[in-house]
């Protein structure tokens, strides 16, 4: 689950919550909100910290990666990388039956 749809099932159930102590009606009820408000907040604040944490690392990663993968395409001969530019399509294919191939000449036989 994404930080967003987190953040959006965590304001439903506020609001159902919400909802549910204003229907009790009593003055007690009151107190018992503003805690409830207090723990969502807190609970957030606790939850927000380690998402951009994660977000951020994330983020470097597939970065280093891509630059990894960018500095192999560039040593293959032959202006390879422009050509899987140009023709996407062609290397999808490509490498969609080379893993059938592999698929297949790894699997076990059934007799």
């Amino acid at each position: 689950m994404n930080d967003k749809a987190f953040e959006n099932k965590v304001n439903r159930d506020i609001d159902r919550a919400k909802k549910d102590i204003a229907t009790l009606g009593d003055d007690g009820v009151a107190g018992l909100s503003r805690k409830a408000e207090k723990l969502t907040a807190d609970a957030k604040e606790m939850v927000a910290g380690p998402v951009k944490a994660f977000n951020k690392e994330m983020g470097q990663g597939l970065s280093q990666y891509n630059t990894k993968v960018q500095n192999y395409a560039d040593r293959v001969p032959g202006d390879f990388s422009k050509k899987i530019a140009k023709y996407p399509w062609v290397t999808i294919t490509m490498s969609l039956a080379f893993g059938l191939l592999l698929g297949v000449l790894l699997k076990p036989s059934r007799v």
